[in-house]
């Protein structure tokens, strides 16, 4: 797929990762909709990207927000071809401590946003691209979801975080193995250590900290690197069915 004729929804399009795809799709000429509950700043981001961008007040657990969401993209652009699943949050609770057990509620929310909300854009974007007329390899679409190295070596307290995006890790091969008879495409990334929004409220001491424990680069992931990713994804048909790390070659420990 063409970079130049990308049209992405971007869910957690407003920050982050999700606002350093939506800048590199639009920057390599395509167009985005960046889907997020942010309002202030994913119209503000809108109105500086211009009219290749517009954004949509979406809760992506929400099924009607996201069709409508999706339908207003379809109105506006004529289709879409891809997917980037940003959208998610973090909680750090252990199962026991001193203040009691895991709340259920906010377990269920970890799950709801990160897991259930993935999958609702992804089912809900899948039916409007295997509308859309096959380029020349016979692609229709990419999904690019995002998971995390906690899938893979939660820390202590992760418990709701990690098996959150353990589900996105889980789902990705058989969605691709679904979806591939239409020509869509689904793959995963699992970051590691990015400064993103998380990361702002802890001194500069505490992100080189942070850094020194990635083997290379010895510092936090920028979010660029991971709008770099999403590029070779979209343009590399071959990439499908996969969770890529994006760590630096960290391996988390216990805590």
């Amino acid at each position: 797929m063409d970079l130049n004729k990308t049209i992405a929804v971007v869910t957690g399009g407003a920050s982050g990762l999700g606002e350093a795809t939506v800048r590199e799709i639009i920057g390599q000429g395509g167009k985005a909709v960046i889907v997020d509950l942010a309002a202030e700043r994913g119209q503000a981001l809108a109105e500086e990207l211009g009219g290749n961008a517009f954004y949509v007040k979406t809760d992506v657990t929400n099924e009607v927000e996201v069709a409508s969401a999706i339908d207003k993209a379809v109105g506006k652009y004529g289709s879409i071809n891809t997917v980037v699943n940003c959208a998610g949050i973090g909680i750090a609770s252990k199962v026991l401590s001193r203040k009691g057990v895991h709340s259920l509620d906010r377990f269920s929310k970890v799950i709801s946003i990160n897991l259930i909300g993935t999958f609702n854009v992804i089912r809900l974007a899948s039916e409007k691209m295997i509308e859309n007329e096959p380029n020349d390899q016979g692609e229709r679409g990419v999904i690019i979801n995002t998971a995390s190295v906690a899938a893979f070596e939660g820390q202590i307290g992760q418990a709701a975080y990690s098996a959150s995006k353990g589900g996105v890790v889980g789902m990705t091969l058989p969605i691709a193995r679904e979806l591939a008879s239409y020509g869509i495409r689904v793959m995963t990334i699992a970051p590691g250590l990015f400064h993103t929004p998380m990361f702002e409220a802890l001194p500069q001491e505490a992100i080189d900290s942070l850094g020194k424990s990635v083997p290379f680069p010895q510092r936090l992931g920028r979010p660029d690197e991971y709008a770099h990713l999403v590029r070779s994804i979209i343009t590399n048909p071959m990439l499908n069915g996969e969770t890529i790390r994006l760590d630096g070659g960290i391996r988390m420990q216990p805590k």
